[in-house]
């Protein structure tokens, strides 16, 4: 059995699990439910007392942080088996809608709500950055592999169609030890309302004017060129399947599948592949404000990869229920204390001690209305 095989079968795995969890139909939750180091947080936030009557909760957004929200999930299940948590990765676009609708729980999205749309929901809301990460530009060139270069001006080309051949001069010449075969480049980006979209395109606008004045960023635009497909899940089966397709996906989609990423060139003129090292440099460059919400646009130092992203879980302030309030506030305190050690395995970057305790005196905001 060779290496191919091995990446085969970890795909048509991670397939399957998403199949699982992923609807393209409108979100409805069930009527009823069934009968320490910087790195590692966990010496500073307690983890949580368990409730004691059954609960469920139900939750939908981004597909960047799903493999890692559904570990989380069906972890706390195990632990507490009373508690289920019933999470959907349909986009950061719909997960907003849901929570701006209140069908939902809480939501999920890679992109911070903005004050309009905190202002419309009359429960408020509050953002926690959860877990972190990198977008990876991701490829399949069988013949080549890995060690593809691609430069601030060569990026924001390939994805507006203008750079659409592999040996094209301005790749050829940022990698002349890659026999690039003279083929057409399939060009694939999200076609659903995405996080993952809004942080590669906020990253395209910062370094290019074209592209900014052109396309702009956001959880959709309209795409120069190329083709649509739904989630992380879905633009990363169609790069693995096709030859002589790029794309770009949450970091934590290439690891599992082994796909082969880019180094990208960053504001210092260094090339620099995504890893959770250089993600969390790119991290740390950025201070998160008050209200938690910070984007990472084009990060200062020679080391840091140039697309890199919070993940938010959006919660309401108050809750009329105050178990459902109070069992959220546990599940995910647990998980700054405890899940974030299974960031790393899956391709996420661990909250630091700092950011985790900003958070969890975040989470503390949620609970009933005042009497």
């Amino acid at each position: 059995m060779n290496r191919d095989f091995f990446r085969r079968s970890r795909f048509w795995m991670l397939v399957a699990i998403a199949g699982l969890f992923i609807a393209c139909q409108p979100f409805a939750p069930p009527t009823a439910p069934p009968g320490s180091s910087e790195s590692s947080p966990s010496a500073s936030v307690a983890s949580p007392e368990p409730v004691a009557e059954s609960v469920f909760l139900n939750g939908a957004g981004a597909t960047f942080p799903a493999p890692l929200y559904q570990r989380w999930f069906a972890e706390y299940n195990r632990q507490h088996p009373n508690i289920q948590v019933n999470y959907q990765p349909v986009g950061s676009g719909v997960g907003i809608q849901q929570m701006v609708s209140g069908t939902v729980d809480f939501g999920a999205s890679d992109i911070a709500m903005t004050d309009e749309q905190i202002a419309s929901v009359s429960d408020g809301v509050v953002l926690l950055p959860m877990t972190a990460g990198s977008i990876a530009v991701v490829y399949n060139l069988p013949d080549i592999g890995s060690g593809l270069k691609l430069s601030r001006s060569v990026l924001p080309g390939i994805f507006s169609g203008q750079i659409d051949r592999w040996n094209a001069p301005p790749i050829a010449e940022l990698n002349p030890d890659l026999a690039l075969p003279d083929t057409p480049i399939a060009l694939v980006h999200r076609s659903d309302g995405s996080g993952t979209t809004a942080a590669f395109t906020a990253h395209l606008s910062a370094i290019s004017d074209a592209w900014r004045s052109q396309v702009g960023s956001g959880l959709s635009v309209q795409w120069p060129a190329g083709i649509g497909v739904k989630s992380n899940s879905g633009v990363s089966a169609q790069v693995q399947q096709a030859s002589g397709t790029i794309g770009y996906v949450e970091y934590s989609y290439a690891h599992l599948l082994g796909l082969s990423t880019a180094a990208l060139e960053n504001r210092s003129g260094n090339y620099v592949e995504p890893t959770l090292e250089t993600t969390a440099i790119a991290l740390d460059s950025v201070e998160l404000p008050d209200d938690l919400r910070a984007f990472v646009t084009d990060p200062d130092g020679p080391d840091a990869y140039p697309i890199a992203t919070y993940s938010w879980v959006l919660a309401y302030r108050t809750y009329d229920d105050p178990i459902k309030a109070a069992t959220l506030r546990e599940v995910l305190q647990w998980a700054l204390a405890d899940g974030q050690a299974m960031s790393a395995e899956l391709g996420y970057v661990p909250l630091s001690t700092d950011v985790t305790r900003r958070v969890a005196d975040a989470i503390e905001q949620i609970g009933p209305p005042a009497s």
